[in-house]
């Protein structure tokens, strides 16, 4: 394998794959993406996906891309822009041209620029180039299909399966282009398809075949250089959001001496940590597919009484159904994790679109005074983290913990250091062993409020459970007026008082400044590389990013205290806006909202911010 000698070396390079939703785009990025991070490239990815499982094929709903960031440094984002981008077909240029840096490569299929792809991706001209206003970029029109086929035809695959193959020929340019060995991915072929060694032979040669002719392209075709990060020393792995937070559930578990039970409903952008946890089994993972949601959320409550750690995955409609077995969990008491995967709503919406528009249904989703613990992930890898702390959070303060993600994180990957078991503390649960004498079952621990837990089937522990009110001492059932506005406020303070046991806000830059940008789950990459871009402009511009909304951190008010002006950034209309003027409502809350199934840009935030700056 050889390379030119003009390779322009650069710190960070974008990469966008885009084709119809058959044709591989999300396993082609992610190839090259695991490639990437096996050398040592810090990266982040954005997986880009249609909402419809059969869209019309080479139409611009049925365009399937995915975006990969990779560099030498910190990579917070996937990248607003791309350097490169792979076209399958006149639908996936139309979608995705207007996401590529001026100047930069594109590589586009030959083959599928004919009349029927151009009409279903509504071109009016047999010119897409031309149409689109492409000509300050540089095309490499590369007869991918066509040069598959002639790869394959001695190798007796059915023309369907071979043209199933022709993602891996434009891997193999992308591959070339970058410098990339081809033995990861050769690697992969052997794994997944090791009873089938005609597909791996099959892969392998159009793999090669896509290196071999980018290299013949040589005189037109770019070659970049990104030598690996410098990252604190361990071991890494590519690792999406989904996995991150099933596997934090597992550590968890582990820490906590429980089994690990599992009571879910598939739904997208979900259902991956159903799919991961259900693999599981060796580690001691109980998981039930249940027939709905409400069936999901009430085998989990089933198994927390019995004493599992016990939590259950959704989205925001399945959340909404989901709201009265909260309810359930609340008052009687039991430790659960609920995890929301949030995507853009109403209804249906755009169920593989990443939005933010479920913040106020987890705080108040529910009938009567039913609170809970709401926290956030911000990234793909700090899932895992975030799982383990809401794990620890329900089991030792005795009450659920929403755990919120989005689609953007929940399919995105970046690297990840594996930890060490003994990097996270034991978790305590409050659990009441048999012959304790004068146990009642809603005695509480007097720094946390929280109940102990007793076992079902354990003797002398026997109590009553249920959705009725409780008395505040013996757990039977209570139409005292006073005792419920008393059990009321024992259930909001316990979930306040977590406050005491969470970290403080921390701010990234300047304690004091102009701006104080605030966000929360995972807007944090596109915040903080624009936040970080204009402290280089030395502009007073801080961030405050929040993983734990209710309780907010103790300290809020101290750090909002010392800015002078305060926006906050959400894929959504204002919820947590909103939220804080409830709690805070002392300052004034600037706003920069999108509402596009789309995460911000770098490019709009820094506008924005340089905007408020000088006004």
């Amino acid at each position: 394998m050889s390379k030119k000698a003009d390779t322009i070396e650069r710190e960070e390079v974008v990469v966008r794959f885009s084709g119809d939703s058959g044709d591989g785009m999300q396993l082609t990025g992610t190839l090259f993406s695991d490639t990437s991070a096996y050398i040592g490239n810090d990266l982040s990815t954005f997986p880009d996906y249609p909402s419809e499982i059969r869209a019309p094929q080479g139409t611009i709903g049925g365009v399937s891309g995915f975006q990969v960031h990779v560099g030498q440094t910190a990579i917070k984002t996937p990248g607003d822009y791309a350097d490169i981008l792979v076209a399958m077909n006149p639908a996936a240029l139309k979608a995705t041209a207007k996401w590529v840096k001026e100047g930069g490569t594109i590589i586009i299929d030959e083959d599928s620029i004919d009349e029927k792809g151009l009409k279903k991706a509504g071109y009016k001209t047999d010119d897409p180039i031309l149409e689109d206003k492409l000509d300050n970029f540089n095309i490499i029109m590369a007869p991918i299909s066509s040069l598959t086929k002639e790869a394959l035809k001695d190798k007796g695959l059915d023309p369907k399966s071979v043209l199933r193959s022709k993602n891996m020929f434009a891997l193999g340019m992308v591959y070339w282009i970058f410098d990339r060995p081809l033995s990861y991915t050769e690697s992969f072929f052997e794994k997944k398809f090791k009873n089938k060694p005609l597909v791996v032979d099959a892969n392998k040669t159009v793999l090669r075949a896509g290196y071999n002719y980018a290299e013949t392209m040589e005189h037109m075709t770019p070659s970049f250089k990104v030598s690996p990060a410098k990252i604190e020393k361990g071991t890494y792995r590519n690792i999406s959001g989904n996995i991150a937070t099933a596997w934090g559930f597992i550590a968890a578990a582990e820490k906590a001496g429980l089994e690990l039970f599992c009571g879910s409903y598939p739904i997208t952008p979900a259902t991956e940590i159903l799919q991961e946890l259900s693999v599981r089994k060796d580690l001691g993972v109980k998981t039930f597919q249940a027939e709905d949601e409400i069936a999901g959320i009430c085998t989990s409550i089933g198994a927390s009484f019995a004493g599992d750690l016990a939590v259950t995955s959704t989205s925001g409609p399945g959340l909404a159904l989901k709201g009265e077995a909260i309810g359930l969990a609340v008052i009687t008491e039991l430790p659960l994790v609920i995890v929301n995967v949030q995507r853009g709503g109403p209804s249906t919406g755009l169920p593989t679109k990443p939005e933010q528009s479920d913040l106020m249904q987890a705080l108040y989703g529910r009938n009567g005074e039913s609170p809970v613990v709401v926290m956030a992930a911000s990234t793909p890898s700090d899932c895992f983290h975030y799982a383990f702390k809401a794990a620890q959070i329900a089991l030792e303060h005795m009450t659920p913990v929403i755990l919120l993600t989005d689609g953007f994180i929940a399919n995105g990957s970046e690297p990840w250091r594996i930890p060490k078991m003994s990097e996270y503390p034991d978790i305590k649960a409050p659990l009441v062993k048999a012959g304790t004498k004068d146990w009642q079952p809603y005695a509480r621990d007097v720094e946390k409020l929280a109940r102990t837990w007793a076992v079902p089937g354990t003797k002398g522990l026997e109590h009553r459970i249920g959705g009725l009110e409780k008395d505040f001492i013996t757990g039977a059932v209570s139409h005292d007026p006073v005792n419920h506005e008393k059990m009321t406020n024992i259930r909001e303070e316990k979930v306040q008082r977590v406050s005491d046991f969470i970290p403080k806000l921390k701010v990234e830059g300047d304690e004091s400044g102009d701006l104080l940008v605030v966000g929360w789950g995972g807007t944090y990459g596109h915040l903080a590389t624009a936040v970080a871009e204009l402290q280089k402009e030395n502009k007073k511009v801080s961030l405050a990013h929040f993983n734990y909304i209710k309780p907010l951190p103790s300290n809020v008010k101290e750090v909002f205290d010392k800015f002078e002006k305060i926006i906050v950034c959400e894929i959504n209309l204002g919820q947590f806006a909103d939220y804080l003027r409830m709690n805070l409502p002392e300052y004034k809350y600037l706003q920069y909202n999108k509402m596009q199934g789309l995460p911000f840009t770098t490019i709009e935030l820094e506008k924005h911010f340089n905007k408020l700056l000088g006004e």
